[in-house]
């Protein structure tokens, strides 16, 4: 049978059109708090002619104590990669900040690559040590390389990058330290990335020195494929890393009980469905993962399983899986944001949980960007940040706040793959506050953009919310395994190549 027979057959009809067709303006039904003030973190000094400015995307962030240090691209490539990442440190939970760029991995800071891209932010409590993982890139877009950039002096000075693990198509790595000074492995930092030209095959090293060094890299159990494994590190020692498959299709887990000397084979978490973002956004359901006191692993994506509408998606929402062992994972449930008969489609989720609560009683804060009116074009789109919050281990969620917009998409950096804000952001409590880090954009002057790093003047509290979440039905999960099946089988008949962060 061809492929375009199995996919006449596994589709319905109108499934895959009716999706792209555009739907009748409706009102959202996104109750908005009165924006925060809202504070630029950083700015894009580069002029080299390569790449675009003045723009910065794509954050992470790590807390520890009242130190909160973000690390973001700046100075984005069209067809991958920055001028160099940026990092903006607070010592005093957020109220203020000190930015500067890493040194010696970018010709602009004193390196020899061309471009860097995926920053990834961690610290080790035992050696006192932050880490912000990079992944540099040639001149010819190559990918050889994960590096780790190191600071002693709480976030403010890094050191020249050493190196992490190499290869030839490396992509999308994120790092964590085990911080528990109870814990068997007390001062391991892992850091994850993918084998691009492997089919995205998924890697693990380790550190135990504060990551000046790192061990021969691993694969999973079953040799398993994927992108953007995001490590949490259990009290125990655990560390589970939930991921999304090559295909982006399903978000996995695997796990390592021994300090990573092995990991397991992978499991499914979950199906995914997805709502094309419109607009030309770039925008896909990698999981954002983070962790309770006691242990408990929350990890979040944009899913459209909720919003079939005369069988199709009609937008998405955020979605949660929950797991006390990496192994065992609850129903999927939806993350009360909006009706499901609004318009608004929600994307690129930012989840934070305060290390100092757990269980029933956690705080958990969720920054995302949406689009109100999901079925607009690149003209007509417009881009806001939203924030929601819970105080009781997500079961139920305040009505959000807008942070920030409209922005149009002719005001963000371009890539390749679409308009970019990130392929993540992040959000990090410190204080029993929280504190999102986005790319905001204004109007461009002229060819010159206007996207940088912001956060909220003030720290962001988690309050009682009343918006009761949704578990997904047999009929939900049983859609979005048929919207899966049809994507996989579209990334097969596109050469089933990895859709990592940088793929040219």
């Amino acid at each position: 049978m061809s492929l375009a027979s199995l996919l006449r057959r596994l589709a319905r009809p109108g499934l895959v059109t009716a999706a792209l067709a555009a739907g009748a303006l409706a009102l959202s039904t996104t109750t908005a708090g009165a924006a925060p003030a809202l504070t630029q973190i950083s700015t894009d000094p580069y002029t080299n002619s390569t790449s675009q400015h003045a723009t910065e995307v794509e954050p992470d962030t790590f807390s520890y104590g009242s130190t909160i240090v973000s690390a973001f691209q700046v100075g984005r490539f069209n067809d991958g990669g920055s001028s160099n990442v940026g990092f903006s440190t607070s010592t005093d939970g957020g109220t203020t900040w000190t930015k500067g760029f890493l040194p010696g991995i970018t010709t602009q800071a004193g390196g020899t690559f061309q471009r860097v891209s995926d920053p990834a932010v961690a610290y080790d409590a035992k050696h006192n040590t932050w880490l912000i993982s990079t992944i540099p890139i040639t001149s010819s877009v190559t990918v050889p390389e994960v590096f780790t950039s190191r600071s002693t002096d709480g976030g403010l000075t890094w050191s020249n990058p050493v190196i992490t693990a190499t290869g030839s198509s490396l992509d999308k790595n994120w790092i964590v330290c085990d911080n528990t000074a109870t814990s068997a492995f007390y001062g391991n930092c892992y850091t994850e990335y993918d084998n691009n030209g492997d089919g995205d095959r998924l890697k693990m090293t380790t550190s135990s020195d504060g990551g000046a060094t790192w061990g021969t890299s691993k694969n999973t159990g079953n040799n398993a494929t994927g992108l953007g494994g995001q490590p949490v590190v259990q009290p125990n020692g655990t560390v589970i890393v939930p991921a999304s498959n090559a295909s982006e299709t399903s978000i996995l887990s695997f796990r390592s009980t021994n300090g990573g000397s092995t990991w397991t084979s992978t499991t499914t978490i979950a199906t995914v469905s997805t709502f094309t973002v419109r607009g030309s956004l770039r925008s896909g359901p990698l999981p954002s993962a983070e962790i309770d006191a006691a242990g408990k692993v929350y990890v979040v994506w944009q899913d459209c399983r909720f919003r079939a509408s005369g069988g199709s998606c009609t937008s998405n929402d955020i979605v949660m899986a929950t797991t006390t062992n990496g192994t065992t994972w609850s129903s999927v449930t939806r993350i009360p944001i909006d009706a499901t008969t609004s318009t608004v489609d929600h994307f690129i989720p930012g989840l934070a949980v305060d290390p100092a609560t757990s269980g029933t009683t956690a705080h958990l804060a969720l920054a995302y960007y949406y689009h109100p009116v999901a079925n607009c074009t690149a003209a007509t789109c417009q881009l806001d940040v939203g924030y929601v919050s819970s105080t009781n281990g997500g079961s139920t969620w305040t009505t959000s706040t807008q942070l920030a917009g409209p922005m149009t998409h002719s005001w963000l950096a371009s890539t390749t793959q679409g308009t970019m804000v990130g392929d993540y952001i992040s959000t990090s409590f410190s204080g029993g506050t929280a504190h999102p880090v986005f790319a905001v954009a204004s109007a461009p002057s002229g060819t010159v953009f206007n996207e940088a790093m912001y956060t909220p003047t003030s720290g962001l509290t988690a309050a009682a919310g009343t918006a009761t979440v949704t578990t997904a039905t047999a009929r939900d999960n049983a859609f979005s395994a048929h919207l899966a099946a049809i994507a996989y089988l579209q990334w097969l008949a596109n050469g089933g190549t990895g859709g990592g962060e940088d793929s040219p």
